[in-house]
C-alpha cells in the first residue's frame, strides 16, 4: 500500500514576517503623523473660530451701545464723556426696567434702578483708568432726572494670567461693578483701541477727520456742559461723530501655537449732534386727577388700583402726550425718587393695578403727563392707601 507524501504547511518566513513588520510600522507612522496633524488643525482651527467669535462679540456689544449715544438726553447732558485711547464714556436712554417706557432702547426688568438713569451729581464717580469725575451737575427733562445713563468701555490688564500683555474689555454702567465683554485682548498701557474721528470743515465742505493720538484723552475743559465758556477748543469733543476701535485677540495658546487675529470695526454714533424736537411745544397740562383705591384680586391678594383720564393735552389743546410717569413712594419717604412705572398714551381711560404692595404699609402715588420733547406736566397725587 502505497501512502501520499505529505506537503509542508503554508506560513510566512521569518523574513516575511520582519519585511511585513517594517512595512505596517511605516504605514502607522505615516498615518499617526496625518492624524496628529490633522488633529493639530482642527484644534488650531477651534481656537481660531473661538478668537475670532471672541472679537465679533466685543466688537458688536460696543457698536449696538455706542449707537444709541446721544439718544434721549436733555439738552445740557453731553453725549460723549470722556474720549481716550483704552476708555470711552458716553450717555444714553440705553436701558429701562419700566414697562411700555417709549423712549429706551430696549426694557429689561431685571436691569437694576440705579442703571437706567443719569447720575446725579451727588453720585459723582471717578471714571475708570482715569482721574476723571463725572458728573459736575444734575441732569433733569421736565423736573425729572434723565433717563440717560452712562455707559463705559475700558481695557485693563487681566490680573488672572501670567501674561503683561493680556488684556480685558470692561463694561460698566453709570458706578455698577465693571462686567467682562471680552478677554484674551492683547495690549500695553500705550495701545490705541479707539481711535476717534469728528466733524471738520475744509474748504467750506464738512466732512470727518480722524483726531490723532497725541490729542487725547478728550473730555470738557470747562467742568460744565454748555456753559457759556464751553466753546471751541473747550468742547471738541462734542464734534465726535464716529469711533473706530481696533481690537487683537490671541487663541489663549503660548509660544509656537499662539495665533493672533485683529478686527477693526468704524461705529458711527448717529444720535449725536441731533438736536432735541421742540415740536411738542409747551409741557403737557395733566388736568385729571389720580385716584388710588385698594382693592382685592381674584387670587384674594390684595393691590391698590389706579386710575385716571386723559390729560387735556393728549386728545386737546396741543394733542402731543405720548406716556403717562408714575411714581409710588412709601408715606414715611421724605422723596418720590426714580419713576415707578410709564404708561403709554392713547388710552380712552386709565387704570393699572399695583399689586407689588405688603401689608401694613401705606403707599402714595404721583402722575405725571410727558410729551415728545419729553417735558413733563405738572403732577397729580394721590390720597394715601393703607394695605390691611
Amino acid at each position: 500500500m502505497t501512502r501520499a507524501a505529505q506537503h509542508p504547511a503554508a506560513g510566512f518566513t521569518l523574513v516575511e514576517l520582519l519585511v511585513a513588520l517594517v512595512v505596517f510600522s511605516a504605514v502607522m507612522a505615516g498615518t499617526l503623523g496625518f492624524l496628529r496633524s490633522q488633529g493639530r488643525a482642527m484644534s488650531l482651527g477651534g481656537d481660531r473660530m473661538n478668537a475670532v467669535q471672541n472679537l465679533q462679540f466685543a466688537l458688536t456689544t460696543m457698536q449696538q451701545r455706542l449707537r444709541a449715544a446721544g439718544s434721549n438726553l436733555p439738552d445740557a447732558q453731553p453725549a460723549i464723556v470722556y474720549a481716550g485711547p483704552n476708555v470711552v464714556a458716553f450717555n444714553a436712554d440705553y436701558a429701562t426696567n419700566l414697562p411700555n417706557d417709549p423712549f429706551a432702547v430696549y426694557y429689561d426688568p431685571d436691569v437694576p434702578a440705579g442703571a437706567v438713569t443719569a447720575l446725579t451729581k451727588a453720585q459723582r464717580i471717578t471714571l475708570p483708568l482715569t482721574a476723571a469725575a463725572y458728573p459736575d451737575t444734575s441732569y433733569a427733562t421736565g423736573g425729572i432726572n434723565s433717563p440717560a445713563e452712562t455707559i463705559i468701555f475700558f481695557l485693563a490688564p487681566d490680573s488672572t494670567t501670567a501674561r503683561v500683555d493680556d488684556y480685558i474689555l470692561y463694561e460698566q454702567v453709570n458706578g455698577g461693578p465693571p462686567a467682562m465683554v471680552s478677554r484674551n485682548i492683547i495690549g500695553s498701557p500705550s495701545t490705541v483701541y479707539f481711535e476717534y474721528y469728528r466733524l471738520a470743515s475744509v474748504g467750506g465742505t464738512i466732512s470727518l477727520d480722524s483726531l490723532p493720538p497725541a490729542k487725547l484723552p478728550l473730555r470738557h475743559s470747562v467742568p460744565i456742559h454748555l456753559a457759556p465758556a464751553d466753546t471751541g477748543a473747550a468742547a471738541i469733543i462734542d464734534s465726535i461723530r464716529g469711533i473706530r476701535v481696533t481690537l487683537t485677540v490671541t487663541n489663549g495658546q503660548a509660544g509656537a501655537a499662539e495665533r493672533r487675529y485683529t478686527l477693526v470695526r468704524f461705529m458711527e454714533l448717529p444720535n449725536i449732534g441731533i438736536a432735541t424736537r421742540q415740536t411738542c411745544g409747551d409741557a403737557p397740562i395733566l388736568g385729571t386727577a389720580l385716584t388710588a383705591t385698594r382693592i382685592t384680586q381674584l387670587d384674594g391678594t390684595p393691590a391698590v388700583r389706579l386710575a385716571w383720564n386723559p390729560a387735556t393735552d393728549e386728545y386737546g389743546g396741543e394733542k402731543d402726550v405720548v406716556q403717562y410717569v408714575v411714581w409710588r413712594k412709601l408715606i414715611t419717604d421724605l422723596t418720590w425718587g426714580t419713576p415707578y412705572l410709564s404708561l403709554p398714551a392713547g388710552s380712552p381711560t386709565y387704570v393699572y393695578d399695583d399689586a407689588a404692595v405688603a401689608s401694613g404699609v401705606t403707599y402714595q402715588y404721583q402722575l405725571a403727563a410727558e410729551d415728545c420733547t419729553p417735558s413733563s406736566s405738572p403732577t397729580a397725587t394721590s390720597v394715601p392707601v393703607t394695605i390691611p
